[in-house]
């Protein structure tokens, strides 16, 4: 029988792990995770795994401190996981940490948000924007830290100056209500438009935008009284389903 291209793949593989290639060991490791080219098989992942971590390969380390927080391939072990997530940070940019806070975040079962915010902050204050906007997400909503709206807004401006999109639509959300800070229909406008300039992605968080823009033009709040600009944001974020966006433009 020809062998298959993948298992062709990792029987080539596995020879450059076996020679102690780190990167290897890693992707062999990954081969066995995902079952590709060779049968699933997690406790052959994590020795893998293990043997890339040992020569100090950052994504190896992470993928062995999950198995040990899940106990895939290994005997569950929080303290041997929190070993290996520790040096992995040691080892890595502010873009691990986010990631081993998005572990904590997602885990199974319900996750541990007190654990992932602790993690969010480490790569915040490296000045990841993701992570910036995760931190401040969980402070405006009290997931794993206790609620706190000055700490959210400031978490959110500092995520949204570096063109994060999402952080723009929430910082300007908080200026159109007053929430955590004045209420400031000028700095609202400026932060929708920021967000839609820097790609906001979400089709109802468009609408919502295209909506609220719409109303200042039409009430004349932040901006000039200008009926043909609010028609156009209406239209906007009507086409996107935005029902009172719709009635508006009758």
């Amino acid at each position: 029988m020809e062998k298959s291209p993948a298992r062709g793949a990792a029987a080539a593989l596995e020879v450059t792990a076996e020679q102690g290639d780190p990167e290897a060991q890693f992707d062999l490791g990954c081969a066995y995770d995902l079952g590709d080219g060779v049968p699933e098989d997690k406790a052959e992942a994590a020795k893998w795994y293990r043997l890339a971590a040992e020569q100090g390969h950052t994504q190896a380390q992470f993928k062995l401190a999950q198995a040990y927080y899940y106990g895939d391939g290994v005997e569950k072990d929080k303290a041997e996981a929190a070993k290996w997530f520790h040096l992995a940070f040691d080892e890595a940019e502010a873009e691990i940490q986010f990631e081993i806070g998005e572990a904590y975040a997602w885990g199974r079962d319900e996750g541990d948000q007190a654990e992932a915010v602790i993690w969010y902050r480490k790569a915040a204050e490296q000045g990841l924007d993701e992570a910036q906007f995760k931190l401040a997400y969980a402070y405006d909503c009290g997931e794993g830290v206790e609620e706190c709206m000055a700490e959210a807004i400031k978490w959110y401006q500092l995520a949204a100056d570096q063109d994060h999109a999402k952080a723009q639509y929430y910082l300007g959300n908080a200026y159109r209500i007053g929430t955590g800070v004045e209420e400031d229909h000028a700095e609202m406008v400026k932060w929708f438009l920021m967000a839609i300039d820097s790609g906001l992605e979400e089709e109802g968080d468009q609408a919502e935008v295209y909506f609220h823009l719409g109303q200042a033009y039409d009430q004349g709040k932040g901006v000039p009284e200008d009926k043909a600009e609010a028609a156009e944001y209406y239209r906007l974020a009507a086409e996107l389903g935005h029902v009172e966006a719709q009635f508006r433009l009758g």
